[in-house]
């Protein structure tokens, strides 16, 4: 817990989650907002591009837009990492932790709170928004079980996600390389794997697949949902990353040279 308290002191010390929590608000009302705008219309298809405002459809779905923030989180858990390397403070910090599997954790552990934060954020504003919009429409205010577990699910994705980012920091430690891993994984490669029908298969074990089977509102936007894990299978797969990047993170930071 001392080392715990000890990251989360460095991590208050910059600005860097301030800037990360500020772009991933404007992120989440950005997609709330498109959400909104377009509730109800048809497209070119003659079907509905999102749900119509005040439904229980639509507010389901908004209460999982929340998940679209993943990246910054994940970067600032990158960020959490190596920037020790960068600064070489990393010497200083297994120096005074010769264990150095018990700083992996204790930044694990930081990163659980980090993303906690980052979720209760989101929800918080999501709340915010689906109140807002439900109203103004006359529609009445849902909070069913579902409701209930796709919110839960943004909260999980948003932790690991950060725990995955702490993993991917401390197996690349260059900071600008494992970043730009970072963001191409999510807007590239796991964009395009649960986007293509033929993929989708081997999309659905992606964390961007399993992050969708635990917030899945079930509704169709033209990506398919029918592919996605069950919400329970969803969690362990992406409760499984968080492990295997961990404890593969974990081997290695011990066995590398600082320098």
């Amino acid at each position: 817990m001392t080392l715990i308290r000890a990251e989360l002191l460095k991590l208050r010390t910059t600005r860097l989650w301030w800037v990360m929590l500020g772009v991933t608000v404007a992120y989440v009302l950005l997609q709330l907002g498109l959400t909104i705008g377009f509730a109800g219309q048809t497209g070119q298809n003659g079907r509905q591009v999102f749900p119509s405002r005040g439904t229980v459809p639509f507010q389901e779905l908004l209460w999982g837009l929340g998940s679209s923030g993943v990246l910054f989180p994940m970067i600032l858990g990158v960020v959490m990492m190596t920037a020790e390397y960068r600064y070489q403070t990393i010497t200083t910090t297994f120096l005074a932790t010769p264990r150095r599997e018990r700083v992996v954790v204790a930044k694990l552990g930081a990163g659980v709170v980090v993303g906690l934060a980052f979720g209760l954020v989101v929800l918080a504003l999501t709340a915010i928004a689906v109140v807002a919009s439900v109203l103004l429409s006359g529609g009445d205010l849902v909070l069913s079980a579902k409701v209930l577990r796709i919110a839960t699910g943004v909260l999980l994705v948003l932790v690991l996600y950060t725990l995955f980012g702490v993993g991917l920091g401390a197996l690349i430690k260059n900071q600008l390389g494992a970043i730009i891993v970072a963001v191409v994984w999510v807007f590239i490669v796991e964009a395009l794997v649960n986007a293509i029908p033929v993929l989708q298969p081997v999309g659905k074990w992606t964390p961007a697949g399993a992050g969708g089977a635990v917030t899945n509102s079930g509704v169709d936007l033209g990506l398919g949902t029918d592919y996605l894990l069950p919400a329970w299978a969803g969690a362990l797969v992406l409760l499984g990353y968080a492990v295997l990047f961990s404890a593969v993170a974990s081997a290695t930071t011990i066995r590398r040279d600082i320098t």
